[in-house]
Order: C-alpha cells, then structure tokens, then sequence
C-alpha cells in the first residue's frame, strides 16, 4: 500500500495507478497522469485500449478499483456519489461521441439546458446559449430540432451544451468520432479555440493521430496501459510527459 498524497499544485487532475476492470476484463492496469490547469491533454490509442474507462474515472463516472484520482485538492476516488454528481454537474462538462440531444428541444434549448436545469432565467440562458452556438458557426440553426439537422450541427451543439456553463475541465471522449474528415478539422479547431478563450482545461480521448496533433500533450495508452510512442523530431515534451507502469 502506499500512502495518500496530494497532487502537484499546477495539476488540475491527478491520477496514480489507476485499475478497472469490466466484467473482469482489465480495462485500465496502473495508470499514472496529471493535467495541467489550461492544458488540452490527448489520451490517445487504439480503441479498446482504455480511453473511455481513463475519462470515466477522472472525471467520477467510474470509482477506480485501485489508485487515486484527485481533481484540485479534492480526493474524487474517495467521495460519496451525491458528491461527485456535484462535481460532474458544477465542474466538468462531457462530450459524447455520439450527440445525445432532446428531440423535443430546439438547438438553443438543447444547448442551454445545463444552465436552465442550474436556475439560471430563460433570458440570460438563451443569450449564453446564442454565444456559443455563433462560435461555433451555428447560430443559424439555433431554432431547430435535432432530427433535421446534419450530424455536424448535432455535434457542435452538444459541443456548446457541454462549454456553456464554462466548465473547469472539458472531457471530450471521442468527440468528432462519427464526423467527415472536413467537419472533424473544423469542429475540434473550434472547440480547442473556444476552451483556449475560455481557459478551459481540456482531456480529449481519440484514436485519431491527427486529432491529439491539436492538443498540448499527448498520453498514449495500450490495452490499459500508458505507454511512451516512438516521437517525432521536436516532440520532446511530449516525451516528457509519459511515465512507466
């Protein structure tokens, strides 16, 4: 056993020797990370390698088996569900790889949900709502349904529901997944753009070499564990951050 200790002060997130299993297949096997306040972090690898099972346990869906997950000074791994609930609601923001959206709601509606469901009045959380869907080049669509809207549009409006209230951490699990190769450029360049302003600590899973291009920092895993790539010339810092397991 090793003692509980506090993550480094510019960390954000931090997570030691993390280990899930589902259904007893390990899913994660010792991982270690930290990330960075402001950074876009990518967890890259295959899929099936543990992406989902690492976001899902740092942002308090999951309880890790074994190892710690600290978000600020807050032990998550050790918190009530009514407490992480909390979190997740106050604190972090979610994007699917799939849009989950409301069909009986409009885009606006759909994207300005989470600050409804907050208290927030209708006024102030359509304007909000508005911002954020013109950032993201799809204002002009804010009074449609879901249903005759393309996949693209879905996606960046569940983008602006998961950025409205201006989450401290953004977890983004294979966020442009289902998209064209065009749109996947333009939406992740719009939302990395849109947490940069909004100094929006990012972690973004993909199996997608060109997406973790996008980020700060790149986390490889494989069959549940972190490994260090081979790097390309000039990637030294992302060489730094890999740690053995």
């Amino acid at each position: 056993m090793y003692a509980m200790v506090a993550p480094p002060d510019n960390d954000v997130l931090w997570a030691r020797s993390l280990h899930y299993s589902h259904s007893g297949s390990p899913a994660l096997t010792g991982v270690s990370l930290g990330v960075r306040e402001g950074e876009i972090l990518a967890v890259e690898g295959p899929r099936g390698s543990g992406k989902t099972t690492l976001l899902q346990c740092l942002s308090g869906q999951l309880v890790p088996e074994e190892g710690e997950v600290w978000f600020n000074s807050a032990p998550v791994h050790t918190m009530s569900p009514v407490l992480r609930e909390r979190l997740r609601r106050d604190r972090f923001g979610w994007i699917d790889p799939e849009p989950r959206l409301l069909p009986e709601l409009n885009a606006w509606e759909n994207a300005a949900l989470p600050l409804l469901l907050h208290g927030t009045s209708h006024r102030a959380a359509k304007k909000t709502a508005m911002e954020w869907l013109e950032r993201l080049d799809i204002g002009a669509v804010a009074r449609k349904r879901p249903a005759v809207l393309l996949q693209s549009q879905r996606q960046r409006i569940a983008i602006a529901r998961a950025l409205v209230s201006t989450p401290t951490v953004l977890f983004a699990d294979e966020p442009t997944a289902p998209l064209h190769r065009k749109d996947r450029a333009q939406v992740l360049r719009t939302l990395t753009a849109a947490a940069r302003s909004h100094h929006i600590t990012v972690v973004l899973a993909t199996h997608d070499a060109e997406v973790a291009m996008l980020a700060d920092r790149t986390v490889s895993l494989l069959d549940g564990h972190r490994v260090t790539p081979v790097q390309a010339d000039g990637a030294e810092g992302r060489a730094a951050c890999s740690l053995s397991v």
